[in-house]
């Protein structure tokens, strides 16, 4: 069985190269705009396209059963009519449910005729790194609502879920909400930071301008409609998260955000922060 993976030196593309591998699957094509610079795992067979691209795709669905589907939303129709003509027989996506932003990729999968698995991720935990660089300039986070709870997500564990259902027919039509394993506000996030990095962060409770204003540096152009859309104008249905999704499909307990946090430290104190996913 041969498994596309599109996006693969992304942030969770690359992760579920690494959870294939993992699983000892054999036949992995890892799709990526420049296959010299890919550094994939060994036995990885790297295939030049860029996703967005779809022009750029031909031939790279040849002989592939199955795919990740990286979100693409523009080009997900295109995209995933190559995969079908190809004779793709699954996919698996990174969407969201069909009103949320990402909510096109998952109605473009439904539409192609593939056999499909949605995943529907709640707040990546990589997303804190756009505190990053205020942190380490000012000891501060700005924001606006201190008390607004998730349950967040790390990479790691949507990629292990991915690499399950490509392997597994059983999860053929379902549509699974990802979530952490314990719901958080933004303050104990904080918290869990300065824990790992052994120093003391403040939160400030901030308005849109100042919040906008810290989070430029690190998100440019996309600062606005994050803050917008996801600081101010989203409300987490925290009551109804699923949080043993990842323990459910996978078998074993989803990553907290306290180990996250340890395990990601320098990227908080000098390594280059993950880039942000909205």
């Amino acid at each position: 069985m041969t498994i596309l993976v599109t996006g693969a030196t992304g942030s969770v593309g690359r992760k579920v190269v690494d959870q294939l591998v993992a699983r000892g699957v054999s036949d992995i094509r890892a799709l990526t705009v420049n296959p010299a610079k890919a550094a994939l795992p060994a036995g990885v067979v790297p295939v030049r396209g860029n996703l967005r691209r779809p022009e750029t795709l031909g031939g790279a669905f040849d002989g592939v059963e199955r795919i990740y589907l990286a979100p693409a939303p523009e080009v997900a129709g295109e995209v995933l009519a190559l995969a079908a003509a190809s004779g793709v027989r699954h996919v698996v996506d990174l969407s969201g449910e069909p009103d949320s932003w990402w909510g096109s990729v998952n109605n473009a999968v439904e539409d192609s005729g593939l056999a499909w698995t949605h995943l529907w991720p709640a707040d990546f935990m990589e997303n804190s790194t756009v505190w990053a660089r205020q942190i380490r300039e000012t000891g501060a986070v700005r924001e606006p609502r201190p008390d607004m709870a998730t349950a967040p997500v790390a990479m790691d564990d949507i990629a292990a879920v991915a690499a399950t259902a490509l392997l597994d027919d059983t999860h053929f039509g379902r549509a699974y909400p990802l979530a952490g394993p314990e719901v958080i506000t933004r303050v104990e996030q904080v918290a869990h930071i300065a824990d790992a990095i052994g120093r003391e962060i403040t939160f400030i409770e901030s308005d849109r301008a100042a919040t906008i204003a810290a989070l430029a540096p690190s998100m440019g152009e996309n600062t606005e409609w994050f803050v917008d859309n996801v600081l101010l104008g989203y409300s987490p249905p925290t009551d109804t998260l699923p949080i043993t999704s990842v323990e459910d499909i996978v078998g074993r307990r989803a990553i907290t955000f306290r180990e996250w946090a340890k395990a990601n430290a320098e990227q908080f104190i000098g390594g280059k922060p993950t880039p942000p996913t909205t």
